[in-house]
């Protein structure tokens, strides 16, 4: 199987973490040899989309409607000529040429991909200018695709609803270029993009894990409600008013819920375990995928603590 280079060349892990990463867009031509050994074919990639337990979409560029997969034959042999894309999700988990490519990104932490997503679309095919809430490597494979970026990160998104996608409604790029195989565009959370196919292709994304607070916080709130023997209640006086909540009540509160947060010990078990769980753990026989970390020396494999054996 294929051992892949680093995909940032001659730039380097060092430069690129200090000026790049989740900073700014970077394109890099020829990051890959990717023409001369593509880890996956069109008919392959429609061929997992047939598949009940794994997770497509197909988007027409026309409508904007979209279809959820599986798929069949008989509607891939209905598709027009143009204007259509299909995505495959965690094409790394049944493809292990497709997981190969992972090796081009070893100067980040394995737990921290989600996955790698696979495209094919026909001429004309997109899925609109959008924004991602996550960091992604965008490799171009097959033919050729024309990209247009905003090159400042938005705090804030103005979107409208087409057909059953959300997209940015006042796209504005000052940036173009067209990628050809091999080619790799860097894009950090919240830059608006948007992808066009010249011709028939294919676009490996590259993507990262990033929840969101909120997320987080429900899910250890989740975690400490189900393990919690000894919980700490809250206690604080009445305010100098019986019908208003001081500002002292709610310093005691956040207090309080600080101190839970400041227990590094809970927060980075909860963290490996959060970070290390698998992303379909209901494919987990099917899949073999095996999310490792570690925190403070112990070992996390797929959401849970492995206890090192006596």
């Amino acid at each position: 199987m294929t051992r892949w280079p680093s995909l940032l060349g001659s730039l380097g892990a060092e430069q690129f973490l200090r000026d790049y990463w989740q900073q700014q867009p970077l394109l890099i031509r020829a990051a890959l040899p990717i023409a001369a050994q593509p880890p996956l074919q069109p008919d392959e990639l429609a061929g997992l989309a047939l598949e009940e337990w794994i997770e497509s979409r197909l988007i027409d560029s026309t409508t904007w409607q979209v279809e959820h997969g599986p798929l069949t034959e008989q509607r891939f042999a209905q598709l027009p000529e143009r204007d259509w894309t299909l995505l495959v999700q965690a094409v790394d988990l049944w493809r292990p040429e497709v997981a190969a490519l992972l090796d081009s990104v070893d100067f980040l932490p394995r737990w921290q991909v989600d996955d790698i997503m696979v495209s094919y679309a026909a001429a004309g095919g997109n899925v609109g200018p959008h924004i991602d809430n996550y960091d992604v490597f965008l490799l171009q494979g097959l033919g050729r695709r024309r990209w247009q970026i905003e090159t400042q990160r938005r705090d804030y998104c103005s979107s409208e609803q087409r057909g059953a996608l959300r997209l940015v409604d006042d796209f504005s790029p000052d940036c173009e270029w067209l990628l050809e195989p091999g080619d790799v565009l860097y894009l950090p959370a919240k830059f608006a993009h948007h992808g066009v196919a010249v011709e028939p292709c294919m676009t490996y994304s590259i993507g990262f894990r990033a929840p969101s607070s909120t997320e987080m916080i429900n899910d250890l709130a989740i975690e400490l409600l189900a393990g919690d023997a000894d919980p700490d209640f809250l206690r604080i006086p009445p305010g100098a008013a019986l019908d208003q909540i001081d500002e002292h009540q709610v310093a005691a509160v956040s207090a309080q819920l600080r101190r839970r947060l400041d227990d590094s010990a809970l927060l980075g078990d909860w963290y490996a375990r959060y970070m290390s769980r698998p992303k379909y753990p209901d494919l987990l026989e099917l899949s073999g995928e095996q999310r490792t970390l570690q925190w403070r020396g112990v070992c996390y494999c797929n959401g849970e603590r492995v206890e090192p054996e006596r």
